[in-house]
């Protein structure tokens, strides 16, 4: 078996003997021409793994053979391996989408590198990334095990999706270990959730409290407007961290980052958690203070109608005088207008912006067979999410703000967690109907299972009567009902949901983006 059959094209190929039998001792089948002519009909007779070819020959130009070859193998890595040293040549190998450019003269090891990097990097990363990560499997154990600390936890968080990414792009069995090494995890981030919750949200000076909910616009918003700064509030509804991951490389190239993740209240459901980013306060005090703006969970009213108003009366009990526009966007159409109407919106102090997109696609994702099948796991779904930021509006709205002299901050409500686990819970006809929390004055469940809250008031949330109770779903589990059990069960397993607890939905992206053309 040999490493790979590689077409080398030289007019003076025979002072290359030297590397040839070099490269065959390492394992390489290597097909020799001296002419553009015979490379190109080489190409049309054989099935090469790469072509290494020279750019001044007799004939036919190193670079029309190379657009020639492009036409009968366009799949094929070219590495150009010549003298010329002329910029121009260059950048027109380069824009042919050569896999590589070396200047002769050139040593054995120099095209050894060029081949590994062109035809065995698949294999060469996933074997490293295997071995790496058997390695720190101990010592990510050791994280988790010793996280005692919202920041732990985020760092803990961090690197399961650092390796969750690089894994994905093998097929390692070492996915299964990583996997379950994050389910330990998500267990014991939500034991510490419940230990440390109601602290949290009773107390906003304690020790090791985290930016919460209805902290964003008080901790990130104000400070730059103090600073005389105009910003961009981007909301994107049910964004998960390592969804941000997979979009960074993209915005990177057009801000400068400092990235940050904050820790959403529960439910992490957008009538809650997003409220509450609005209006920075806890769900109970707004039902209270202002309850014509409060839907509740029995309402067939849209639970999100209310945010700008829920703005004004933030700015309104900060004495702000500062202005904003909202604008949601619930399609590209949406997202098209909204960049057309980017000049008008400069008068504005703060601009927000609710994109809806990857909410709308974990729901239909639930609903349609063809969606599951395209987001069929996590890698599919943010590889979802980055076609969708590269070729919808979206990405023009960022490229459009990256030339602009606004701050833009990009944050989320909640995530969500693909479910596996049922727990069977009772209610009545007035339970809500979220599979990670239910609230009901008649719920019947196993509370080792759940995280119960018996006094909502504690937990700063709405209580409709005055036996209601909340429960939350911990790690991948969600709530199923008994009647007609195995057909829920079957239907909702390996769906993606949010409102309860895992770090996937609380541990969320705060990311602050400055334009690199400021």
């Amino acid at each position: 078996m040999t490493n790979g059959k590689l077409l080398w094209v030289d007019d003076e190929i025979e002072l290359l003997k030297a590397h040839i039998i070099f490269l065959e001792k390492k394992g390489y089948e290597i097909d020799t021409v001296t002419n553009g002519f015979d490379a190109v009909e080489h190409c049309g007779e054989n099935s090469y793994d790469l072509i290494l070819l020279d750019e001044n020959m007799p004939g036919i130009s190193g670079l029309e053979t190379l657009k020639r070859i492009k036409e009968i193998a366009p799949t094929t890595p070219v590495v150009m391996v010549t003298k010329s040293e002329e910029e121009n040549i260059m950048d027109e190998a380069i824009g042919s989408k050569i896999a590589d450019y070396l200047i002769k003269p050139v040593n054995p090891t120099q095209i050894l590198l060029s081949l590994k990097k062109n035809i065995h990097q698949r294999e060469i990363v996933a074997e490293h990334t295997q071995t790496a990560y058997q390695q720190n499997f101990g010592a990510l154990g050791m994280l988790i095990d010793d996280a005692s600390s919202i920041s732990d936890w985020i760092e803990v968080y961090r690197r399961l999706v650092a390796w969750e990414l690089q894994l994905s792009e093998t097929d390692s069995a070492m996915r299964e270990m990583l996997a379950m090494q994050k389910s330990e995890a998500n267990r014991s981030f939500a034991r510490f959730v419940e230990r440390n919750y109601l602290k949290w949200v009773n107390d906003s000076e304690c020790e090791g409290r985290p930016l919460l909910s209805p902290d964003v616009f008080k901790r990130r918003v104000f400070p730059l407007l103090d600073n005389g700064e105009k910003v961009f509030l981007i909301v994107i509804d049910n964004f998960r961290y390592d969804q941000w991951r997979t979009l960074m490389g993209e915005i990177s190239e057009m801000f400068n980052i400092d990235e940050s993740l904050y820790c959403s209240i529960l439910p992490t459901a957008t009538q809650y958690a997003r409220n509450a980013i609005f209006s920075g306060l806890m769900p109970n005090i707004i039902a209270e203070m202002f309850p014509d703006l409060w839907v509740d969970e029995d309402s067939e009213e849209g639970k999100n109608l209310n945010e700008a108003p829920l703005i004004q009366t933030l700015f309104k009990r900060y004495r702000r005088q500062h202005t904003f526009s909202y604008n949601k966007v619930n399609d590209s159409a949406g997202a098209e207008r909204l960049v057309n109407q980017l000049p008008q919106l400069a008068k504005y102090d703060v601009n927000v912006c609710v994109l809806n997109f990857i909410d709308m696609l974990s729901h239909a994702r639930t609903e349609s067979r063809m969606v599951r099948e395209l987001a069929s796991n996590e890698a599919a779904y943010r590889s979802i999410t980055l076609s969708w930021f590269r070729h919808s509006a979206v990405g023009d709205l960022f490229r459009t703000l990256a030339s602009s002299n606004y701050r833009v901050i990009l944050t989320t409500d909640h995530g969500s967690i693909r479910c596996q686990t049922p727990v069977r819970v009772k209610g009545d006809k007035n339970t809500n109907t979220n599979l990670r929390y239910k609230l009901g004055k008649n719920l019947d469940y196993n509370s080792k299972e759940v995280y119960e809250i018996t006094d909502p008031h504690r937990a700063l949330l709405p209580a409709p009567n005055l036996s209601t109770r909340y429960i939350f779903a911990r790690a991948d589990c969600f709530f199923a009902y008994p009647n007609n059990y195995n057909y829920y069960v079957s239907y909702y397993r390996n769906t993606f949901q949010h409102g309860g607890i895992s770090m996937e939905e609380m541990l969320i992206p705060l990311i602050e983006l400055t334009p690199k053309r400021r």
